[in-house]
């Protein structure tokens, strides 16, 4: 489990790719500190295995649904990567929980500065949108975020210069992919109340709103 709160940003060493899985090289430095091969460290939000260790980096596997799911398979030679171990059972939880399981891509649509602020436009699929609520978390490209406003066919963050420095949000253009993580209460409440699903599958869940009123939820 995460925060989304990014510990540092690494760059990317190399990907390689074989057919649709492969192996990621990041170099880091704090985020070697006390890690173990078989440790997990969220890249740009995406939990992965560390399967060896560097004085300076390590690197992971990727499988195939994680490149299916995320932007990692686009990753390059020197791309900048948001970088955090998983938590520590006597850390703060600065964030939100963060599974580091991606749920889907957006794209940045615009960035635009309010005073110290700078507002992110970022469109996403209706499958993602649905679970983003004003005011709620999201987990973009691994950093804990507030939703700021939400529209249509996306939704708007507000970035403190101090998040800008410390992750690469802010460096990113028009038109880049950046991986998405919704709320996970917020999915699990979709599940339980079995919501997209017809009204014959609901009763065979048991599951419905006068049994959680029954029940004092």
């Amino acid at each position: 489990m995460f925060t989304g709160i990014v510990e540092e940003k690494g760059s990317v060493r190399y990907m390689q790719l074989t057919g649709e899985s492969g192996v990621l090289a990041v170099k880091a430095k704090k985020v070697l500190e006390r890690t173990k091969i078989g440790d997990s460290i969220a890249v740009n939000g995406v939990c992965l295995t560390v399967t060896s260790l560097q004085p300076d980096g390590f690197t992971a596997d990727v499988m195939a649904e994680t490149i299916r799911r995320s932007s990692l398979g686009s990753c390059k030679v020197g791309s900048q990567v948001n970088l955090e171990r998983a938590m520590a059972a006597d850390g703060r939880f600065g964030g939100h929980i963060v599974s580091g399981h991606i749920d889907g891509t957006g794209v940045i649509r615009s960035l635009t500065r309010e005073e110290n602020a700078i507002w992110v436009s970022i469109g996403t699929s209706p499958q993602i949108l649905h679970l983003i609520v004003e005011k709620g978390s999201i987990c973009i490209d691994g950093i804990s975020l507030t939703v700021a406003k939400v529209e249509e066919e996306g939704f708007q963050v507000s970035v403190i210069p101090h998040t800008g420095e410390e992750t690469t949000l802010l460096e990113k253009v028009p038109g880049d992919s950046v991986n998405l993580e919704n709320d996970v209460i917020g999915k699990y409440v979709e599940r339980l109340l079995g919501l997209g699903k017809s009204e014959e599958e609901k009763k065979e869940s048991g599951i419905t709103m006068e049994f959680l009123q029954e029940f004092g939820f």
